[in-house]
């Protein structure tokens, strides 16, 4: 169960790297809360909007691109949209049984796993148009880790500094 979980965690934190601004995101707690009332679907929708300009600078992207980049925006605004509204539903029903708890967090899995094969079918074609240095540009941008770039953040939890121990 407890391998489950962590396997789960690490699939969301790096999959919604494609919904997420590039300064940081919420905790998955704070993101629910957010997610739950006008302000924060306002804010949600505006940090997916932030994350699709981001790309659309760091990847270069040219007009003649514009079809498949919009396509794969797409995607990533309805992503943010179904992932916005299961957890808005997860924090709206706070006296559930554990098995009822259990099947939400699944079916919210199920969600991103499915958005994420989405992204990445809407991905394909706009990498396969991407000249080598987009590519490379790609590769970098997706690739990136807390310690190596702004894209990800550990969700609520705070990044130990790095050691020469070891």
């Amino acid at each position: 169960m407890k391998k489950t979980l962590v396997l789960l965690a690490s699939a969301i934190s790096i999959s919604s790297a494609f919904a997420q601004t590039p300064a940081s995101a919420p905790a998955p707690a704070m993101a629910m809360a957010a997610a739950s009332s006008p302000a924060g679907k306002a804010r949600h929708e505006e940090r997916v909007e932030e994350r699709i300009s981001y790309l659309h600078t760091q990847l270069k992207i040219t007009p003649q691109q514009e079809t498949q980049w919009n396509a794969f925006a797409d995607v990533m605004r309805n992503n943010g949209e179904t992932m916005g509204k299961l957890f808005e539903e997860r924090r709206a029903n706070k006296n559930i049984s554990a098995l009822d708890d259990m099947k939400q967090y699944a079916d919210i899995a199920q969600a991103h796993a499915d958005g994420t094969k989405k992204l990445v079918d809407a991905f394909q074609p706009l990498y396969d148009s991407m000249s080598a240095d987009q590519k490379k540009l790609a590769d970098t941008t997706f690739r990136e880790t807390p310690a190596q770039g702004p894209r990800h953040r550990q969700h609520g939890k705070k990044s130990a500094p790095a050691t020469d121990a070891g």
